[in-house]
């Protein structure tokens, strides 16, 4: 839904709809993270805002701070995978911030805490692009119509992010065929 001016149109709901998803799928990996750094609560208080977030809470600073503080924890994490498994929560917790607007380069809010995720899971099994192949699959059958539908109403997922954009744009292409 667009309206006159171009703008996207989002509801709460809406938000909520795609903030579940992707904080399901990242907090598959959470523990990825939580492995190499059992004393940072970062990441998880990422998918912890994210959830309060989904379940009706509202957007605050809390869910932004969190956000952030995940993001830095990724930079900090000493391991690929770690890393990965941290920007998938703060993907999840950002998804709250989805924008209306016509920018490809929101595709990463909805589907970012997917494509992490799957890298996450990838990366720990030796860099089997199988397995991320398989984490994408099942993201795609994970995705509720309110997800598609929201995601539908933007442009297709950008080029480049490496191989966490080409899953990107995997999981966006076969989301966009079930219509």
């Amino acid at each position: 839904m667009v309206n006159e001016s171009g703008e996207i149109i989002l509801s709460k709901q809406d938000l909520r709809e795609v903030t579940r998803y992707a904080t399901e799928i990242a907090q598959e990996v959470l523990e990825i993270f939580e492995r190499a750094h059992p004393v940072d609560p970062r990441p998880r208080d990422a998918i912890d805002a994210a959830w309060a977030f989904a379940r009706g809470g509202e957007r605050g600073k809390v869910l932004r701070d969190t956000a952030w503080a995940a993001l830095k924890a990724a930079r900090e994490a000493g391991t690929a995978a770690a890393g990965d498994a941290a920007r998938a929560a703060m993907a999840a917790a950002s998804a709250a911030y989805l924008h209306p607007l016509a920018d490809a380069h929101q595709v990463k809010h909805i589907l970012g805490a997917a494509a992490h995720a799957a890298r996450a899971a990838e990366l720990v099994a030796g860099d089997d692009r199988h397995v991320g192949a398989d984490r994408i699959q099942q993201a795609c059958r994970r995705a509720t119509p309110a997800v598609v539908d929201v995601l539908s109403r933007y442009p297709a997922a950008p080029p480049g992010g490496g191989r966490v954009g080409e899953m990107l744009r995997d999981l966006d292409e076969a989301l966009r065929s079930r219509f």
